[in-house]
C-alpha cells in the first residue's frame, strides 16, 4: 500500500537519518497510510537513537509529525534554494550543539 524510506545523513560529522521519497498507492491516499509509515519511522529512528529527521517536502504537510524548517534548528539544507520545504524533526537524542549542513548519504548527495 505504501513505502517510506530513510538512509543515512549527516549534520557535520553527527550520524542521522534523511527520510524521502514515501509514497502511497492512489486508491489507498488519504486513508491514513502516509500517516502510518511517517509515524513508524520516526518511532523506529527514536528507538535507534538517532538524533534527527531530515526530509524535503511540504510544510503544511509534515508539520503535523512535529517538522519544521531546518534552519529553525541551525540545519543549513543541501541547496539554499530549498528554504522553508527543507524540514527537520528532533528526537530524543537531539541537542542544540548539532547544527551544521546536512548532507545526504553518498550516492544520494552525488546525483545532479
Amino acid at each position: 500500500m505504501g513505502h517510506g524510506v530513510c538512509t543515512r545523513g549527516h549534520v557535520g560529522e553527527v550520524d542521522c537519518v534523511g527520510l524521502g521519497p514515501i509514497g502511497v498507492v492512489s486508491d489507498a491516499q488519504r486513508a491514513g497510510v502516509g500517516s502510518a509509515l511517517m509515524y513508524a519511522m520516526i518511532g523506529a529512528a527514536d528507538a535507534l537513537g538517532e538524533p534527527l529527521i531530515a526530509l524535503l517536502g511540504d510544510p503544511a504537510y509534515y508539520s503535523r509529525f512535529g517538522f519544521v524548517p531546518s534552519t529553525d534548528l541551525g540545519i543549513r539544507p543541501p541547496e539554499t534554494s530549498w528554504g522553508a520545504h527543507f524540514q527537520v524533526v528532533p528526537l530524543s537524542m537531539w541537542t542544540e550543539s548539532i547544527e551544521g549542513s546536512f548532507r545526504y548519504a553518498a550516492p544520494f548527495d552525488t546525483i545532479g
